[in-house]
């Protein structure tokens, strides 16, 4: 071997590994945002900062932005393709008062504007993060965003103000995952038409919405906590913010927990619950579908999921959607301030002229028990006439209610309400404390048990305007004298292995009681 040309050769190699490794510590450097004069201190403003080592790393074709530990104030953070943001711990992105250093962007002009949405399903911009028109991007880290000067509305002189805390519009291939969301705004996260889209391991303890899925396909939402005692936890929209009707589909949200205790009290853990005022007199929380529903929801999967002080489980299309192909598994909740299951479709129609009422379809809802609901509501499931919830399965249910209703509330007739706003506590004190089943066809319910820790004077079941039901091996807690059914235009019911309830199957009736 020629010992000189084996030396050269070593040489050559080790100086070009040394120049790869040195490189890499340039390039892993560079895209520090302290690296770029971020100070971190909470006092400076540092959006110029970071936006530039966001430039940078785009400039190069992508890469990691880094936190270091620290508190950065800032404005607006404007993601581009290929770019991941990476919050160490103990880093917190905080968003600055809306001075003009803060930097943060105006909303866009009124090309999106349309009289079917609220002002913050039309704009992205005006955000602490945001993407428009981007692939491949994440937000991750066991970091924190604060949202601490966003604002949680549109009125007044706030229409312009920052208002979300992630905001993202056509995009796809995005992650967020592993971080804290901190009094996120209007929305923790408005994720508006992205495709391919993960949430994974994400903390939120907000003054309103958690996350808004609107428009989006493909996404997996997993191992998520939602504090969002003012508005929802996690919420699937199908608006027309686009610009025009899109489906939600595709969507599977797991191993989950939701909840509505006091705005800060969750990620300290101290779990406040001081009863202060909501829109209801109660926390808000819970999954949702709705209520902007212009494209629709179909093939969804919600599993394995926790509700604790806070609404129930809400699927609602009322602005000429479908929701179809939904199967919701393994569902724990407890002290449920309103209807622990409400499916509504409604002609609120909040859409083109040309819109039809919606469809809701081949929905299975299994495996959910709930411990000290609220007795004023009960479960609801109604349609409106001539456009019947069709297809509806209940399997192995338990809800235990707080009881106590009354004889005159059982006698009570409740508003059809086709184009009102699909909140359980419109239609006021329900007749019923299990459930209040109208406008439905084919609805199969199967080991289903309702009960109350307060005797209740209104019967468990009102079934009104359905076709087609089957009830089998439910158990029903009920006062002395009170039937178990209450039936108005009724057809096809069949009742059977039931306890206490005698095998009953009616052809069709026009008003019956069924003890």
């Amino acid at each position: 071997m020629n010992t000189k040309h084996y030396l050269k050769t070593f040489l050559l190699t080790l100086n070009l590994a040394a120049f790869a490794a040195l490189g890499q510590s340039k390039g892993s450097a560079g895209y520090n945002v302290t690296a770029y004069g971020a100070k971190g201190d909470g006092k400076s403003i540092d959006t110029k900062a970071i936006n530039q080592a966001i430039d940078e790393a785009a400039a190069h074709g992508g890469g990691t932005v880094n936190f270091p530990a620290g508190n950065y104030l800032t404005g607006s953070i404007r993601l581009k393709n290929n770019i991941s943001l990476n919050l160490e711990q103990g880093a917190t992105i905080i968003a600055a008062p809306p001075t003009p250093e803060a930097g943060y962007d105006e909303p866009e002009k009124q090309s999106t504007d349309n009289p079917y949405q609220d002002y913050g399903h039309r704009h992205w911009h005006n955000s602490l993060i945001w993407g428009e028109n981007l692939h491949d991007i994440s937000i991750t880290g066991q970091g924190t965003i604060w949202g601490k000067d966003l604002t949680r509305s549109n009125k007044g002189d706030d229409d312009k103000r920052p208002n979300k805390s992630i905001s993202l519009r056509n995009c796809h291939n995005v992650i967020i995952k592993d971080i804290s969301i901190l009094h996120g705004g209007w929305f923790g996260i408005l994720a508006t038409g992205i495709d391919n889209f993960t949430v994974n391991n994400v903390k939120m303890d907000t003054n309103r919405d958690g996350m808004d899925i609107d428009c989006c396909q493909n996404v997996r939402i997993s191992d998520c906590s939602v504090n969002s005692p003012y508005d929802d936890g996690i919420c699937l929209k199908s608006s027309y913010g686009l610009g025009y009707a899109r489906p939600t589909e595709n969507v599977t949200i797991t191993n989950c927990q939701v909840s509505g205790f006091d705005e800060g009290s969750f990620l300290d853990g101290t779990f406040k619950r001081n009863e202060k005022k909501y829109s209801d007199g109660n926390p808000t929380g819970r999954i949702k579908f709705g209520t902007e529903s212009n494209g629709g929801f179909r093939n969804i999967t919600i599993s394995n999921c926790v509700f604790t002080y806070c609404r129930g489980l809400a699927l609602e299309t009322v602005d000429g959607a479908l929701l179809e192909d939904v199967t919701i598994n393994n569902i724990t909740m407890r002290d449920i301030v309103n209807a622990p299951i409400f499916v509504r479709l409604g002609a609120r129609m909040r859409a083109p002229a040309d819109m039809k009422v919606g469809t809701c379809t081949r929905v299975i809802i299994s495996n959910v028990v709930v411990y000290n609901a609220d007795s004023r509501h009960g479960a609801i499931i109604s349609g409106v006439p001539g456009n019947d919830i069709n297809d509806l399965t209940l399997n192995n249910i338990r809800i235990y209610y707080k009881g106590g209703g009354t004889a005159e509330q059982a006698k009570r007739e409740v508003p059809a309400l086709e184009k009102g706003y699909p909140e359980p506590y419109q239609f006021g004190v329900m007749p019923s404390y299990g459930f209040f089943i109208r406008n439905v066809t084919d609805l199969k319910m199967n080991d289903v048990q309702v009960s109350y820790l307060t005797e209740d004077q209104r019967p468990p079941f009102i079934l009104d305007n359905v076709n087609g039901a089957d009830f089998q091996r439910i158990r029903a807690q009920k006062a002395s004298g009170v039937p178990t059914f209450v039936l108005n235009n009724v057809k096809g019911l069949n009742i059977f292995n039931s306890v206490n309830i005698a095998n009953t199957k009616l052809a069709g009736v026009t008003r019956k009681e069924i003890q």
